[in-house]
């Protein structure tokens, strides 16, 4: 009776932990490509989407980005089950020699795969760039 009833509580728990939900973040796209800006106009923005593809709240506990040439704002709130939301970075190239860049965002969640790491790339250029209209 009493290896029944563990071998019972056994499988019960197994499946307890495997019946745990989590959320999942799910990006857009984790690199922008930022294309080429002047010197002139060295702050430049870019906007990552994501939505929670998983069966609980989604938190995000931090966004690191690799340099303090950018910041990254972020949603403070729990974001639900099939919600969306956005994380705005912003690159400030002024002070930088112009040239080629690329920059990482680690973004930590509370998801089963905690670090998303992100990227931007772009190029400063020293001359002024015609724009598009």
């Amino acid at each position: 009776m009493k290896k029944t009833l563990l071998f019972f509580l056994a499988v019960l728990s197994f499946y307890t932990l495997q019946a745990k939900k989590y959320p999942e973040i799910k990006f857009e796209k984790t690199t922008i490509e930022m294309g080429t800006f002047s010197m002139d106009e060295p702050v430049q923005r870019c906007v990552f989407k994501f939505t929670n593809t998983g069966k609980a709240k989604l938190v995000i506990n931090q966004v690191r980005p690799s340099c303090g040439c950018t910041v990254a704002d972020y949603p403070k709130d729990f974001i639900s089950p099939g919600g969306t939301g956005e994380i705005v970075v912003t690159y400030n190239g002024s002070g930088k020699m112009p040239g080629r860049f690329k920059k990482t965002i680690n973004v930590v969640t509370n998801c089963k795969n905690e670090l998303v790491r992100l990227a931007i790339a772009g190029t400063m250029s020293d001359v002024p760039v015609s724009k598009k209209e």
